[in-house]
């Protein structure tokens, strides 16, 4: 998603100021700003509980607020660095086709299987996390029991799968069964269905309102923040 800016233009406010809150107008308007970029920042947090189940962690911090000063008065609430473009929040705010995640390009590019693998799914077998998403490990078991790993030494070898003889088996049908990953906890047991491969994009209608809110919160907020931070910064001029 874009980041949101919130400025402040101050060019009819300070004809009904006095010289020392005139003086005291660029750091009081940078702190209204940025207290006006935390709010934005906490309705989007709100507003993901509403529409995700569980946000995860990772979800609710993928925003964050940069923020003003007096020499730049505009503060932002933008994806953190670490995020980049592999965030769906991009999809979820405005709608679209899902990019792959890094699993689904490392399975489509890796994996010895005769169709297409746009996107996948847990299965109804899968095992999953607090946030009801796919676990960790299970992914990694995964990853290594095909040979997806990008450390090629983190995969599973012939050598290794015989020194652990109970530990569950992954495997990709070539044929008879619905496409995916499945999991086989003992030899002689039936096969479940732990992924499911598909050849088609997740499609996303718009549905945080992210924007709509954000300019709300602005519209009521930063009015508030920049009387109460004028009165402050005049208060400790005097």
């Amino acid at each position: 998603m874009e980041e949101l800016s919130i400025k402040v233009d101050d060019s009819q406010f300070r004809r009904h100021l006095t010289n020392l809150e005139v003086a005291q107008l660029p750091f009081a308007a940078a702190n209204a700003l940025n207290d006006t970029a935390k709010d934005a920042l906490e309705y989007i947090q709100r507003r993901m509980e509403v529409v995700f189940d569980r946000p995860t962690r990772f979800t609710k911090n993928a925003l964050m607020v940069w923020r003003a000063d007096k020499r730049n008065l505009e503060a932002q609430v933008k994806e953190r660095p670490s995020v980049g473009k592999r965030h769906y929040l991009k999809v979820e705010e405005g709608g679209g086709a899902r990019p792959q995640t890094g699993v689904e390009k490392l399975l489509s590019s890796r994996v010895a299987w005769g169709g297409v693998i746009r996107s996948v799914l847990p299965g109804e077998h899968a095992r999953l996390d607090g946030s009801g998403n796919w676990s960790s490990g299970e992914r990694n078991q995964v990853l290594s029991a095909l040979g997806a790993q990008r450390d090629p030494r983190s995969n599973t070898t012939e050598r290794s799968a015989k020194r652990a003889p109970k530990r569950a088996r992954y495997f990709v049908p070539q044929h008879g069964l619905a496409p995916g990953v499945y999991r086989r906890a003992r030899p002689d047991d039936i096969a479940v269905r732990v992924l499911k491969f598909s050849d088609k994009a997740p499609t996303y209608s718009p549905r945080l309102g992210f924007y709509d809110g954000v300019e709300d919160v602005w519209q009521r907020r930063l009015p508030e923040h920049l009387d109460r931070r004028l009165a402050e910064a005049v208060a400790r001029a005097r």
